[in-house]
């Protein structure tokens, strides 16, 4: 599985128009496409943080012209937008050679998660510590600090507990498609009666002077990493958390890094390789595993 974050298709410093988006996705598709011709199987997850926030801005601004949506239907529109793109990109890349499904995938939360209450995954984009403010007071928003770099609106972020779609992915998968789905976690759904419903949320020493590289976390260091709260749970943690589940329950390997390291990343058995990303095996495997 390859996950592309949302703030990699649209790039810090970049306005997030859809040329710079589809520069970003080429070439994360030229990445996934040397993993293809290496013989893995790929389903591509992607996130939507900064889309879905900018959308959202766009509907407030628009809203005594049209109706706002909420934003589980936010979440739809920009799963779509990136499934397309990252599809067109792929296609491109692989000359033809490679079926490609883009579709998209409802998440199934608890109504009860305590995360409801706790928001704390960032969308869209920065803003200084005034406008922050003002717009919390204006729009009714919750505002946090995000990694040093300004504030943001945040919202909650539940423990996915399954997908509805989970058999047709099987099924593409199966059938020799690269599936591209699970757009900003997939689109959130929680049993209200005997129905599902859509919900408002979506599906995550840096800095100090002893700012190190990982390149390498058995499952067991991932962990400790994250009960020490190195992982912020608003950006690195959920990642973290998903590969380190991934290894404990028979994953071989996780790989945390640029799209442009990824083919590389998992060949590597260097563990002096300061050049790669961050792998996360089982806690009993070190064998080949990056120091």
């Amino acid at each position: 599985m390859v996950a592309l974050g949302g703030n990699a298709l649209a790039a810090e410093g970049q306005l997030g128009t859809y040329d710079e988006q589809r520069a970003n996705a080429i070439t994360m598709a030229e990445s996934i496409t040397q993993l293809l011709d290496n013989g893995w199987r790929v389903v591509v997850v992607h996130g939507n943080g900064p889309q879905v926030g900018n959308l959202a801005i766009q509907q407030e601004m628009g809203r005594d012209e049209v109706p706002e949506m909420p934003l589980f239907s936010l979440g739809a529109m920009t799963e779509g937008q990136l499934g397309s793109l990252i599809a067109i990109a792929l296609y491109r890349a692989c000359g033809g050679r490679y079926h490609i499904a883009a579709m998209l995938s409802h998440v199934i939360v608890d109504l009860a998660d305590p995360a409801f209450s706790r928001p704390t995954k960032p969308i869209g984009p920065f803003f200084s510590a005034d406008k922050a403010a003002r717009l919390a007071r204006e729009r009714g928003w919750t505002i946090a600090e995000d990694a040093g770099r300004g504030y943001r609106r945040v919202v909650a972020s539940p423990e996915p507990k399954g997908f509805v779609e989970i058999n047709a992915i099987r099924c593409l998968l199966d059938a020799g498609h690269v599936v591209v789905t699970g757009g900003g976690g997939g689109i959130p759904v929680g049993r209200r009666g005997t129905v599902w419903d859509g919900v408002d949320a979506v599906l995550l020493d840096y800095g100090q002077p002893s700012q190190r590289r990982a390149t390498y976390l058995d499952a067991t260091a991932a962990e400790q990493h994250l009960a020490d709260g190195q992982f912020p749970e608003g950006s690195m943690g959920p990642k973290v958390r998903a590969a380190t589940r991934f290894v404990r329950h028979g994953g071989q390997v996780a790989v945390i890094t640029t799209a442009a390291l990824v083919e590389r990343t998992l060949r590597s058995q260097d563990r002096a390789d300061q050049s790669v990303g961050t792998r996360i095996v089982p806690a009993d495997d070190r064998a080949g595993a990056i120091a």
